[in-house]
């Protein structure tokens, strides 16, 4: 018994080398079972020493990723070698615990997480009558756990378990237990992986031409951006361009919408230079109704005298 609780200990102490998953909130339901030793202990002035037993109960709970509470009830039963006639503990010794339980998993989001827990309720134990002693029960839980999904989980716990002292014609015993148990859980309601994050967009290449004012001709400056807007349509293989026309706020709206247009014709010509087929770019005036810098009516902005080139 003493090596098979040092083994679990030494479960639990082992490095968690697991991927981490999604972990959220959640109601849970299980079923466990597993063995009971029960000590040594007197009843009536008889030694009694109890052979190896078995403990099967389940689990109703909740998870709060880290901390869980939960409402259990096992029942665990052990034969002896003395009996006692006309008494329910004749041979065996059967009880029931119905315990509220506080544990903590120190990996929740992991596939591999520890767990300690602790849980104090009541008991009932073969007295006088079949589960007819109704003690204080207490336990302290170490185990470990495997999430193998967001919603299915298997502990393996080491347990303590005792009770309130029960008696049998007016003679009292002790009553500890070892377990080693074995659970199942599932979870409802736990939420489903986020989906990634979808990939950032990515922003079509963009170049800026701009102009002395009033004046649709092209600076060396320019025409040297042109070029690298054409470089980076051949590049694609395949793509339009955009050549979108603007001005200042100087001279009336109409004629800044036609200067506008004159301003973006030029770079597409410009561009039908230097290899870019002419369907494949668009020409569009803004005039003065899209300002790069907001300025009042009538002034002379330079950044506003542009077309702007977009490669998509």
């Amino acid at each position: 018994m003493k090596k098979a609780l040092l083994a679990a200990a030494a479960i639990v102490a082992l490095p968690v080398m697991a991927q981490a998953q999604s972990a959220s909130p959640g109601i849970y339901i299980g079923a466990e079972g597993g063995v009971n030793w029960m000590l040594n202990t007197t009843i009536l002035g008889q030694n009694v020493s109890p052979q190896t037993g078995f403990a099967a109960g389940g689990v109703i709970g909740y998870d709060f990723v880290g901390p869980r509470v939960e409402l259990e009830g096992v029942y665990r039963f052990n034969q002896n070698n003395t009996g006692f006639p006309g008494q329910a503990l004749s041979n065996q010794v059967g009880q029931l615990g119905i315990l509220a339980n506080l544990l903590y998993d120190f990996a929740p989001a992991s596939t591999i997480t520890p767990y300690i827990g602790a849980g104090a309720g009541v008991a009932f134990v073969d007295s006088t009558s079949s589960l007819g002693s109704t003690q204080f029960a207490y336990q302290g839980i170490i185990g470990l756990g495997w999430n193998v999904d967001t919603n299915f989980r298997i502990n393996l716990d080491g347990r303590y378990y005792g009770t309130s002292n029960p008696s049998v014609q007016g003679s009292t015993w002790s009553n500890n237990n070892f377990s080693i148990m074995l659970g199942l859980q599932i979870k409802f309601g736990a939420a489903a992986p986020p989906p990634p994050p979808p990939p950032a967009p990515v922003a079509a290449p963009s170049f800026m031409v701009f102009f002395d004012w009033d004046r649709y001709n092209l600076s060396q400056q320019a025409l040297n951006t042109i070029k690298q807007a054409a470089g980076a349509y051949k590049t694609k293989g395949s793509a339009r361009i955009t050549a979108t026309g603007h001005t200042d706020t100087t001279g009336t709206p109409a004629y800044n919408m036609a200067l506008s247009l004159r301003r973006a014709n030029a770079v597409k010509d410009a561009l039908v230079r230097e290899a870019v087929p002419a369907a494949a770019i668009t020409v569009i005036g803004k005039g003065e109704s899209q300002l790069l810098v907001q300025t009042g009516d009538q002034v002379r902005e330079p950044q506003n005298r542009r077309v702007e080139i977009v490669v998509q």
